[in-house]
Formats: C-alpha cells, structure tokens, sequence
C-alpha cells in the first residue's frame, strides 16, 4: 500500500532566542543559505540604521537598502534596484512587518529566496506566503514564497514599543475565532477544510490564550513568537489566509477603510473583533475569557478603548462582510441588521463587564 505524504512549505530554520542576532551570519552559513555573505538587507529609515551599524562588520559582504514604506511601489523598487546591482544569495527582511512584507515580495519578483529577520512582533505576516501592501485602491494582499529562514531575537522584541506586542498577541488569540468561522463555512456552505491547517493556527492562538506570563516574560515572548510562525506556517499549508482571517480580520478591513486616518494597530482591531464574534456565535465564556486575558495584556475589549463611539463599531461590523466578497464567517451567517448588531453589541459589553 503506497504511503500518501504532503509537503508542507516551511523554513529552514526558525531561531527564536535571546542574542539570536548576533549569530545572523553564522545561521545562514551554517544552513547553506548564505555562505559568501552576498546579501541585499532591507531595513527601514529610522531603527533600521541602528541595526546596520550593529552588523555592518559580521555582514561585510551585504549591500543595505532602505525602505521608506510598505508600498508595493517600494516593493517593485526594492526588486529593481536588487536586481540591478550584483548577484545576491538571499534577500534579508531586518525590521517589523512592512519592511519583511516589502522584502518578501521582492525577493518573490526576483526569484530569491528570503530571511525574515523581525524586530517586533506585531502580527503574524512575518512568516506568511502573503506581502500585505498599500496600493493606489488601499491595500492589497500579494502571495509570495514562504521565509527560508525565520529569525527572532527577544532582546530586540522587547526594545521595541510595547504596543507590537500587544498587537501580536491580539493577532494571535484572534486565530481561535477564525478557525471557528471556517468550521461554520464548512458546516453551512460546504466550504473545504484543511484539518492540519486549523490545528495549527488553533493551537497557536490556544497557546497564546492561556499561557499565564506577561509581557515582560521571556517564556511568554517565546509562546508568541512560535505562535505568529505557526500561524504564517498554517496559512501555507492551507494555501489562503483563511486560518487566521475570519469576521475580525473583516472587522478590522473596515475600520481601516472606514477610519483610515483613526484606525489602531492591526492586531487590536482584531482582538476585539474576535471577542465580539465569540460573542456572536454565543460562547459567551469564550468572549469573556477573550476580553479577560486581552485586559490583562493592555488591549481594548470595547471601541471606546480604541477611540471609536458605539455608533461607529456598528458602522463597522455592518460593513466588514464587504471587505472580503466571497468569505463566510458568523457576521455573513447572521446577516444582522444594524438595529440587531447594535442590541448584540450592548449584551457583549454588559457581559464582559460582568
């Protein structure tokens, strides 16, 4: 009987450890990445340049670009100027999720593989097959090569502003409501699911969840870490976002396009999205454990904790199911009326509060 096995695109190598920067240059020698240390390293304008200077001497061979945005038109730039200049071994992403997004998608348009170095840990894009970009209609998602290698260095993640990895947590945690919206689509609309692909980002975002340290743990930072690269690793194996995208992600899409100019972190909005859609498909105990451990983190349960008035969150969930035509989650089953999603609203925030 022939035994039946997949591939699964995933790195070479994840490093995830304190001090896991200073060996960059061993690591991609070691793993055959990068053994001439001919590299094109994207950084960013600001903390990027620190970075160089930190390791300009154990990378002698790298050329820097920097990157002023996460543009697709830095993107096509990023690629044309690589691809110009010399023959590289890699393309090295050093910096938070624009410049790993750019440098992902670059690296795809010259067929070169691709290192995410990430500085914080703001949300799960640092290892996924997709390059999130703003373009001259908002922003677009870009399918790309999954990361060769995947590098994580807690020292750097904890100098960065605290709110990443608020956001990454909320990123993280919000996976368990997406994969329910899955499960939904496939129960009702007979949409297929990849039962390893949930596992994945299900386990990943349960991990995050109940892990009882904060912040400033690095035991915590670890859980997370590994917990974005399962989820990017799950979105692979499933071909599509649809592991760690259901209504919140939808949510999130519309205050961005509603509120460009007011909308907060990415993994935030989500964060209360996914409480408010447990909320939805009545697990009540889910939601609040959702907003009891988003609280003990620092990020919003309600969306006067963002800025945003009750009227304008309705605005929002009445409007999310537009961002992504074609997607089934709670908010497309339901199909609430703004009226319905206002008195849901007002039982979510007096049961959270209670």
């Amino acid at each position: 009987m022939p035994v039946l096995t997949r591939l699964i695109p995933s790195p070479v190598v994840v490093d995830i450890r304190a001090g896991a920067l200073d060996d960059l240059a061993g690591l991609l020698a070691d793993q055959r990445i990068s053994g001439s240390g001919n590299l094109a390293i994207a950084i960013s304008g600001g903390s990027g340049q620190a970075l160089r200077e930190r390791l300009a001497s154990v990378l002698p061979g790298a050329d820097w670009y920097e990157v002023c945005d996460g543009t697709i038109d830095s993107a096509v730039q990023l690629a044309d100027d690589i691809k110009g200049k010399r023959r590289y071994d890699a393309v090295v992403g050093l910096g938070g999720g624009k410049i790993i997004d750019v440098a992902k998608y670059a690296a795809a348009r010259v067929g070169l593989p691709m290192v995410a170095v990430a500085t914080n840990l703001a949300h799960d894009g640092l290892c996924s097959p997709v390059s999130t970009l703003d373009n001259d209609n908002g922003r677009g998602s870009y399918g790309v090569p999954t990361p060769i290698a995947v590098v994580i260095d807690l020292d750097v993640v904890r100098g960065a502003p605290v709110r990443y990895i608020r956001s990454g947590i909320g990123d993280a945690i919000s996976n368990i409501s997406c994969v329910a919206d899955w499960e939904l689509s496939h129960r009702v609309t007979g949409e297929s699911i990849d039962g390893l692909a949930a596992a994945m980002a299900r386990q990943a975002g349960e991990a995050v969840l109940r892990h009882p340290g904060g912040i400033g743990d690095d035991a915590f930072l670890t859980v997370l870490a590994e917990g974005l690269v399962l989820t990017g690793i799950s979105m692979s194996v499933a071909g599509d976002s649809r592991p760690a995208s259901g209504a919140c992600h939808e949510i999130n899409h519309a205050f961005d396009l509603l509120y460009p100019r007011r909308s907060a972190p990415h993994g935030e909005q989500v964060g209360l999205g996914a409480a408010f859609a447990m909320h939805l498909r009545g697990a009540h105990d889910e939601a609040g454990l959702f907003a009891t451990v988003l609280r003990r983190h620092g990020l919003p349960v309600l969306p006067e904790d963002l800025g945003f008035t009750i009227d304008e969150f309705v605005r929002a969930v009445e409007y999310a199911p537009q961002t992504r035509p074609g997607r089934f989650t709670i908010l497309e089953h339901l199909d609430l009326t703004t009226d319905q999603i206002r008195d849901a609203y007002a039982d979510y925030a007096k049961t959270i509060r209670s």
